[in-house]
């Protein structure tokens, strides 16, 4: 795997990557290079001065828009590309996009015949053909894990039957677990195995310490359970999840640096955020106003960085007098507290956009992990591990959770 902007891109997805990169690069200088030939063929005038340089570098401008909504839209995780919904859906819209633009700039840029847009839509057609056949053929491969990497699990048998199964029912998951106990270790015999890494499950016996440091001195990849689960299986364990592995866990940073740099890209993105969903905001407003009686806006109490409180905004999505009694309670699912118009913007996530002022003022980050109440947070401390070291970063707009699971309606939740 590569390490990319903090994150690790596993092989196959930065292959897959760079093909798609090349094979659409390579269309839309195809398809300049067609386009130009065949206007000068039939004696047709463009109406432009396009130079080859000036269409190479557009022919990188939208290779790398293409590049960049296949990554926001998750393209280049595995478990998205066995998903063949979600590629249609994502990718299609993602090339819909970008290929727009290369008709538009031929058909109204370059001024293009009517009698030539059809070669020109055939040329975008044959694009877009050999994407979606790359597609297929990467797919089929992952699931046939032909470059399955092989992981030495060392210490607990219990931890290695959590990991083959785990491991077994993800077909996305390139890594084949193999058992052995410390005694047994050598690099020699690793290496005839084919071993990529050892994952330590337990910690390693005196017996085999010499063997793990001769090994990892050869080169060997050693990881933690939690390490590896974390880095490769993108998944944090919290039954297993010890004081020791955020001891010493890479991926945490709290330097002044790294604590500026997301502070002024909180401030910059949240003005154009801001500004961009303005109109969206003002629309909402209304659409609150008229549906029930109350403010538009509503306001809670939330815990922040290191568990100090702040004033959290949203769009009202409740009745006024959602809690007249003046005891928290979860939101269910289908709570009747809701309105018409708040659970629309519940479900869209639109009542949520308040909290950009929150982030401008310091007060959250864009991205973090997802603030909630005191009274709850009293009850979450004491049910789950680690849940009070979320407070030592600021809670955000949006993050794993906010993304990946709807309203926390429980503690189990």
């Amino acid at each position: 795997m590569t390490r990319a902007v903090a994150h690790y891109l596993p092989r196959e997805m930065a292959i897959l990557g760079l093909v798609e990169g090349v094979l659409s690069f390579t269309a839309i200088c195809f398809i300049a290079l067609t386009m130009d030939t065949s206007l000068a063929a039939t004696g047709a005038t463009t109406g432009a001065s396009v130079s080859f340089s000036s269409e190479v570098g557009v022919a990188l401008s939208f290779t790398g828009l293409l590049g960049a909504l296949a990554l926001t839209a998750g393209l280049y995780r595995p478990d998205v590309c066995l998903d063949l919904r979600r590629v249609a859906s994502g990718g299609g819209v993602a090339f819909l996009m970008v290929s727009s633009l290369v008709l538009a700039r031929y058909a109204a840029v370059i001024h293009v015949p009517y009698d030539h847009l059809i070669l020109l839509a055939e040329l975008i057609l044959g694009w877009g053909f050999a994407i979606t056949t790359v597609r297929l053929v990467h797919a089929i491969a992952l699931r046939r894990r032909p470059l399955a990497r092989r992981v030495l699990i060392v210490g607990d048998p219990a931890q290695f039957t959590r990991f083959q199964s785990r491991l077994s029912s993800r077909p996305d998951q390139h890594f084949e677990p193999v058992l052995l106990q410390e005694k047994d270790l050598s690099w020699d015999r690793l290496r005839r195995s084919r071993v990529w890494g050892i994952v330590l499950a337990s910690a390693a016996e005196s017996t085999g310490m010499a063997a793990l440091l001769d090994c990892k001195l050869r080169g060997m990849r050693i990881l933690t359970a939690a390490a590896f689960q974390e880095v490769y299986l993108g998944r944090i364990e919290l039954d297993t999840l010890t004081a020791h592995d955020l001891l010493t866990g890479t991926g945490i940073n709290a330097g002044r640096m790294s604590n500026a740099i997301k502070r002024a890209s909180d401030i910059v993105f949240g003005l154009v955020l801001l500004l961009l969903t303005l109109p969206l905001m003002i629309l909402t407003a209304v659409a609150v106003k008229l549906d029930s009686p109350g403010p538009v806006l509503y306001s809670q109490q939330r815990i922040g960085q290191f568990g100090k409180p702040f004033t959290l905004l949203k769009f009202r999505s409740m009745a006024a007098n959602a809690e007249a009694g003046g005891k928290p309670r979860w939101a269910q699912r289908h709570d009747p507290r809701i309105t018409r118009v708040g659970r629309f913007i519940r479900a869209t996530r639109i009542d949520e956009l308040p909290q950009l002022v929150n982030v401008l003022r310091g007060e959250m980050s864009l991205v973090g992990p997802r603030p909630e109440r005191p009274h709850f947070v009293e009850q979450l401390i004491r049910a789950i591990p680690f849940y009070e070291q979320r407070g030592y970063v600021k809670p955000g707009l949006t993050g794993w959770a906010q993304v990946n699971f709807p309203y926390g309606a429980s503690v189990e939740d």
